[in-house]
């Protein structure tokens, strides 16, 4: 005679999580509940909040040294800082900027087009070039052109070494702003030019390689695959040598041209107050030199997009952002009666 136990059967259905994933470590280590309760602690750096505290204690000298020392004679500063005169001077040094940016980035362009050519005759004269006017200092070229009548009297066109068909005195050709725009221009090819060339030799060859692989000509080939992708590279150092531009339109004052710097001279050598004068051009200086930074992040940031699929927030966006997440901010967090959610 057998005797039979019946087992219960189960119940239908989906087994509960515990039954249908059983503990594959029954024997859980007492070390790791341990280390799961205690408390996390960020690490401390306290020289970094002490070297931090000591720049804003020397910034906040710096500050109240500007707002109570009477040097600085802020009254002048707000008279002359809006005075037509200065505004005046502030759009020449916009021209003269304009004008120089212009001229050296297309002379740039044709050298530095010259330096990549295959011809050694092309690549010596452009190489020549640069390393001429890279050479010079600025105000050297700006006193050289401006006294051109001196070493050229008559300017004459013709046969090469032969007879000429008519010539014109150079003393009425370049007035005081021709020759700083020239001087300006033919100086800032000669960076323009190293700028263009570096921005186009970082472009990997297998691009060229592939395009003329699949036939498209040279000239599309520069203009919608070299030239797009090397204006990454072109445009941080472009904008740089914009912007020292802008600042070195202040050398032209040896030639009586009334751009910023030139005319806070005038006025404080009339009046005696150096140092608010210096400020007006100082600050217009850096309110122009911060327009053209902002300029030059979104023109990177254009540019940037075949790099890039999804562009990092601009400053602007990024500041509506926080602003529309202050309440979130704000709101306390909700509690539950067993304790923080």
């Amino acid at each position: 005679m057998t005797v039979t136990t019946d087992t219960p059967a189960a119940p239908a259905g989906p087994r509960p999580a515990a039954e249908a994933a059983p503990d594959l470590d029954p024997d859980p280590d007492p070390d790791l509940d341990e280390l799961a309760g205690l408390r996390t602690v960020p690490a401390r750096h306290p020289w970094r909040w002490a070297a931090g505290i000591a720049a804003l204690v020397v910034l906040a000298q710096f500050a109240h040294g500007l707002a109570t020392n009477p040097g600085w004679d802020w009254a002048t500063f707000r008279i002359y800082f809006t005075a037509d005169t200065i505004l005046q001077a502030i759009g020449r040094t916009l021209e003269l900027t304009a004008y120089g940016t212009v001229l050296g980035f297309l002379l740039g362009a044709g050298v530095a087009a010259m330096r990549l050519s295959r011809s050694v005759v092309l690549r010596s004269i452009a190489w020549a070039y640069v390393w001429v006017f890279r050479s010079i200092p600025l105000i050297v070229q700006l006193v050289f052109w401006f006294n051109l009548s001196y070493l050229y009297k008559r300017f004459g066109f013709g046969i090469p070494f032969g007879p000429t068909f008519g010539d014109f005195e150079t003393v009425g050709l370049l007035g005081a702003l021709g020759a700083a725009v020239l001087g300006l221009g033919l100086h800032q090819a000669a960076f323009a030019a190293e700028i263009i060339r570096g921005g186009i030799i970082a472009v990997d060859a297998g691009q060229r390689e592939a395009a003329a692989a699949l036939g498209i000509p040279r000239w599309r080939q520069a203009r919608r695959i070299v030239l797009p992708q090397a204006m990454r590279g072109i445009l941080p150092a472009a904008a740089n040598e914009v912007i020292s531009l802008l600042k070195g339109t202040s050398v032209v004052y040896v030639m009586a041209i009334g751009e910023l710097f030139y005319q806070t001279q005038v006025i404080y050598g009339r009046t005696g107050r150096v140092v608010p004068l210096l400020m007006v051009a100082t600050v217009w200086y850096v309110v122009l030199t911060t327009v053209l930074s902002i300029g030059q992040y979104y023109v990177e940031r254009h540019f940037a997009r075949g790099a890039q699929r999804t562009p990092p927030p601009t400053p602007l966006q990024r500041v509506r952002a926080f602003v529309r997440g202050l309440p979130d901010r704000t709101r306390p967090a909700a509690r539950t009666s067993g304790g923080q959610s």
